[in-house]
């Protein structure tokens, strides 16, 4: 198994930024949400995505707004938002300043009136009476047949409008594991005849790299909120990136410790992991993969955001995650260890409360050292001919000439991220 197409260069090395436009600004539109563009760009966000654009069915609607996910229409933009001229200068605004803009793609479902409903009923699928049906529990929604030839092609004609029409970037693929992977394949040799394109799927299956460029580590997170609840080990979540490293040459994983669903269903990642947030968002960004910064994070927000209704992120100034973000993403950005380098996993006599590991790419270095426990006072010697030379501690700016066999101690849920200077 392998993947069958290039992904885009500027992917390499770089990070996405999930955009909830209806929760990010009290008008809830792109252009109130473009006001933040030149912020997000100092902060060294790279690749933005959005949640759904489109349309939302008013038929079975859950709470005042609905569901994102429940579409009305593929190929008209949600009026709560604007107009489709604001999403074009969105977009043009966004790629002057450097951004690629993906925008999510619900190819699974839609809502109970769009208009596919009544002008192709067969297109969904029905259940033994001969009605619209849907098989995972989301009663807003109903499944489309995707053994219909026509719905298909439809489906892609969609998908290319956004790319010819308003010049986007890629696809966030909502579910991507519940749509025929052979569909995946026919919509992204489609829309590549328009530009190249990024492909992100929401799912943890190796075999959906045959089309996709990243996919999600939701296994991984799932272990990580475990781990937190000591229903699962650090050893755990070892064998699950190793896992990942059996995955096809080019496959990316998604690494994040929120997004929409977990913020407003499971809870913000302060709810979720304690004083281990920050420590697996250092994580996220410096391990092989994408990371992922959901809309509030670098607040931090931390309360629940409403799903179907209006609820308001509070940007209460100063942001005080905000250079603890800056400082992650320029690494990422300018060491070539985190997208090009070697892994090797630190051996600690603390295996059990401490994730250490050094990545190396040429002379680029890094060394990351976590404590996911609430002990203190724990060591770890790196004995490892990569820790040789001048350091600097990523986030206090202070540098250190290392070699190895150094000793480092760590405090509960203290992390340490340093790279080589010299």
């Amino acid at each position: 198994m392998s993947h069958i197409f290039s992904t885009v260069d500027w992917v390499k090395g770089s990070n996405i930024y999930e955009v909830n436009i209806r929760q990010y600004t009290r008008e809830g539109s792109f252009a109130a949400f473009a006001k933040h563009l030149p912020r997000l760009k100092a902060m060294g966000v790279e690749i933005l995505w959005l949640m759904p654009i489109t349309p939302i069915s008013e038929k079975v609607r859950q709470g005042k707004l609905g569901s994102y996910y429940a579409c009305s229409s593929y190929t008209s933009i949600n009026p709560e938002f604007g107009s489709l001229k604001d999403f074009k200068n969105l977009v043009d605004n966004a790629h002057q300043l450097g951004f690629k803009i993906i925008i999510d793609w619900v190819a699974n479902h839609t809502g109970w009136d769009h208009h596919w409903t009544f002008e192709h009923s067969n297109w969904y699928l029905k259940d033994r009476n001969g009605n619209f049906t849907e098989v995972n529990g989301w009663h807003d929604v109903i499944d489309l047949d995707f053994s219909v030839h026509a719905m298909r092609s439809a489906m892609i004609k969609a998908m290319q409008y956004w790319v010819r029409e308003c010049n986007i970037d890629g696809f966030r693929c909502d579910m991507a594991h519940l749509v025929p992977l052979n569909f995946w394949i026919s919509a992204r040799k489609e829309c590549e005849l328009i530009k190249p394109l990024f492909w992100l799927a929401e799912c943890d299956v190796a075999e959906y790299h045959q089309v996709f460029d990243a996919t999600y580590a939701w296994n991984w997170m799932h272990l990580t909120e475990q781990q937190k609840k000591n229903e699962a080990s650090l050893n755990d979540i070892r064998n699950c990136l190793h896992n990942y490293t059996q995955y096809p040459n080019n496959a990316i994983k998604l690494f994040f410790t929120s997004n929409h669903d977990e913020n407003s269903w499971n809870g913000t990642e302060v709810e979720k992991y304690g004083n281990l947030s920050k420590a697996w968002s250092v994580f996220s960004a410096m391990w092989k993969g994408l990371p992922l910064i959901y809309s509030g994070q670098e607040i931090p927000n931390t309360k629940r955001l409403a799903f179907f209704d209006k609820d308001e992120i509070d940007w209460e100034e100063p942001l005080q995650m905000e250079g603890f973000y800056t400082a992650l993403l320029q690494v990422c950005k300018t060491n070539k260890a985190i997208s090009q380098g070697e892994t090797f996993i630190l051996p600690s006599e603390n295996d059990d409360a401490l994730m250490a590991f050094i990545r190396k790419y040429e002379e680029d270095t890094i060394l990351v050292i976590l404590n996911l426990s609430n002990k203190s006072r724990l060591r770890i010697q790196v004995q490892h001919g990569w820790l040789e030379g001048l350091f600097e501690n990523v986030f206090s700016g202070l540098s250190f000439p290392f070699k190895p066999g150094e000793i480092f101690e760590l405090q509960a849920g203290e992390f340490f991220l340093y790279q080589k200077i010299m």
